[in-house]
């Protein structure tokens, strides 16, 4: 077995191993208001869900390397507001050209040709192309040193799709969102290729153990 400690590890290195080994992870493209109305989308890996009551997302947010915040990093610590979208095959493109390094202030959405729709809980516009679309507000952010910040968010609202979202079951219909996910470098996963394990309580599984014994 190889065994590495991060403490002899420079920072690079350790963020090739981390992106390479927490695989999967979902992604987060996010939209956000600057001070002139411009609207910045901007896609993350390091994201997820943290809570259900109360209902929060968690971010990680990098700055550039002389400390400055990045565009979504400065729009949120402005207004307290952004938008969570999904990323699903048909959006993956785009979400790609999301991510390249356009000057601070101009509007991502409007350089790719997305299409952008009044949110109801938040100032901050919705992408229409998104399978889900997550309104959020600021909770608390943390910072790690200089160049990285911890984001909570509380979410306010969801938009889906038409046909993603029994309302009735709350049940998302996986085979037609077909959501993407971050691996490493230049590498995403679809997630067409799922399987499915019963949760036992304690009693089924020793109950299933002795049936199992030889």
């Amino acid at each position: 077995m190889t065994s590495l400690s991060f403490r002899d590890l420079a920072p690079r290195d350790r963020y090739k191993l981390l992106c390479g080994v927490v695989v999967p992870r979902p992604i987060a493209l996010v939209t956000t208001m600057d001070e002139n109305g411009a609207l910045n989308a901007a896609p993350f890996s390091f994201f997820n869900v943290f809570s259900e009551d109360p209902p929060l997302i968690v971010l990680g947010l990098q700055h550039h390397p002389d400390g400055r915040f990045k565009d979504t990093t400065r729009n949120i610590h402005r207004t307290g507001e952004f938008v969570v979208h999904m990323v699903d095959e048909a959006l993956a493109k785009v979400m790609n050209d999301c991510a390249v390094d356009f000057p601070s202030g101009e509007s991502e959405v409007a350089a790719v040709g997305l299409t952008s729709e009044a949110s109801a809980e938040v100032k901050v516009p919705r992408l229409a192309a998104a399978p889900f679309a997550l309104e959020c507000r600021r909770q608390v952010s943390l910072a790690f040193g200089p160049g990285r910040e911890l984001l909570v968010g509380e979410v306010l609202h969801l938009h889906a799709r038409e046909g993603l979202l029994d309302p009735a079951r709350m049940y998302v219909d996986m085979a037609t969102y077909q959501p993407i996910g971050r691996l490493f470098g230049n590498l995403y996963s679809t997630q067409r290729d799922m399987f499915a394990m019963d949760r036992e309580s304690y009693d089924d599984w020793q109950a299933r153990r002795a049936r199992e014994a030889p």
